[in-house]
Order: C-alpha cells, then structure tokens, then sequence
C-alpha cells in the first residue's frame, strides 16, 4: 500500500485552498502528473528538499515532497489562460462590430431598393440565413 494514499495527498495538497477556490488538484491523475513531474526533475539532477533522499527512489521522494509541502503545484501556464482570454474577447467585440457593420449594409441595400414591401422581405431573408 502507498503511503500516503492518494485521498491523503490530495488533501495536503489543497489544505490551503480557500472556500471559494477550485481545489489545485481534483484527481489522481493530476497527483501523478504532478508527482512524476517531479521525480524527473530529481532524476535530471535537482536536489531532494526532503531530508534523507540518498538511496530512495524519486519517485518516493517526489511523494514525500509533495506531501510535506515542499513543492506546490501550479498551472502550467495561468499567463497562457490570461492571453487566450483577452484573445477570446477581442475577437468577441471584432464579431459584434462585423454584425453591426452588416446590419447597416443590409438596410441601407434596402433602402436602395425603393420599394419598403421588398425591403422588408429583403431583410427577413437575410436575418433569418444569419441565424
């Protein structure tokens, strides 16, 4: 059996959470990824932050770390998250002015037409072929 379990560490893990925060880690996938992340670091050359890792194996260490407090798990990239948001948004508002801007062509082509039966007919069509 491992020790600590997977419920324990996870727990350790997210003890300085607060209430209305997601937790960091919210399975055990993410304990492994995290974990092995740090075993191969360690075995890349790192130095142990735990006391007596000479002879253990890195995973265990890693474990111990992760457990102890000693390494926290971070996202890979919360500026990447930031980034693709702020992208999200613009293209949002570049959206909404292309909408804009094909309303007031659609009904100045209308107005061209003369005729405010056909126009009214012209602008149904188009509204309903953007939907």
């Amino acid at each position: 059996m491992i020790h600590p379990s997977y419920s324990e560490l996870m727990q350790e893990v997210n003890k300085e959470t607060e209430i209305d925060e997601p937790p960091v880690v919210n399975s055990r996938y993410s304990i492994v990824l995290a974990t092995s992340k740090r075993a191969r670091q360690i075995i890349g050359g790192d130095t142990p932050l735990v006391p007596h890792a000479n002879g253990r194996k890195p995973l265990s260490v890693a474990i111990e770390e992760l457990y102890r407090g000693e390494v926290k798990i971070m996202p890979e990239d919360g500026r990447k998250d930031e980034e693709e948001l702020a992208e999200t948004e613009a293209l949002q508002e570049d959206m909404e002015e292309m909408s804009q801007e094909n309303g007031e062509i659609e009904n100045s082509g209308a107005e061209d037409m003369g005729d405010a039966g056909m126009a009214g007919e012209y602008e149904t069509e188009e509204i309903s072929a953007l939907h």
